[in-house]
């Protein structure tokens, strides 16, 4: 197994710096199921333009040395409104005082050494620090008999709900990617999860 040296919270120029790094993590672990992302980096770019824009984004990494081995990304959920208003209307939850954990994503050769945890403590900390009461993020969902499922496959559901969350009921979202081996994009729907920050 691979070690990790060092895992830290980057804001500001230091994020900036580090998001090629982060689109090619999210482009390599995501094409692994339950994904199954065919990304390119151009779309990447683009797509975390938002964490350039945002004064209170977060990227925490995972480093090999000086190597970007894992990554996890948070923003102010008001930053994505766009994107999951349909999914939160009629919940009577205040966006604004939401903080949106987006992915996690970590080489294979690196898993198993906690860092799942830490990627959760460094974002919830920080959104402690600016005030926020929530914290959320969504997960996709696939058919229990997918063809492309592995047989090992264990979700995640017992690690999120460990750390205080559980699904928020109705609220899913639908993003639309190219599937590896498919041509054209399908829409996929994204259920959230949610967990209440106290203080620590």
């Amino acid at each position: 197994m691979a070690e990790i040296t060092q895992v830290r919270a980057l804001t500001g120029p230091a994020l900036e710096a580090a998001l090629d790094d982060v689109a090619r993590l999210r482009i390599s672990v995501f094409r692994d199921w339950p994904y199954l992302y065919d990304g390119d980096l151009d779309y990447e770019r683009g797509y975390l333009q938002s964490y350039r824009d945002s004064d209170r984004a977060i990227v925490v990494g995972a480093f090999d040395g000086d190597r970007l081995v894992g990554a996890a990304t948070g923003a102010p959920l008001a930053d994505h409104a766009e994107d999951f208003a349909a999914a939160f209307e009629g919940t009577g939850l205040d966006l604004s005082q939401i903080f949106y954990c987006a992915e996690s994503v970590l080489l294979p050769a690196y898993r198993g050494q906690g860092v799942g945890h830490a990627f959760f403590d460094l974002r919830e900390g920080h959104a402690r620090g600016l005030g926020f009461n929530k914290c959320a993020f969504c997960g996709v969902q696939r058919p229990a008999d997918h063809p492309m499922r592995p047989d090992d496959y264990r979700p995640l559901d017992p690690f999120w709900r460990a750390r205080g969350y559980s699904p928020l009921p109705g609220v899913i979202a639908q993003f639309s990617w190219k599937d590896l081996g498919d041509a054209t994009e399908t829409r996929k729907p994204l259920q959230f999860w949610i967990r209440e920050l106290c203080d620590k």
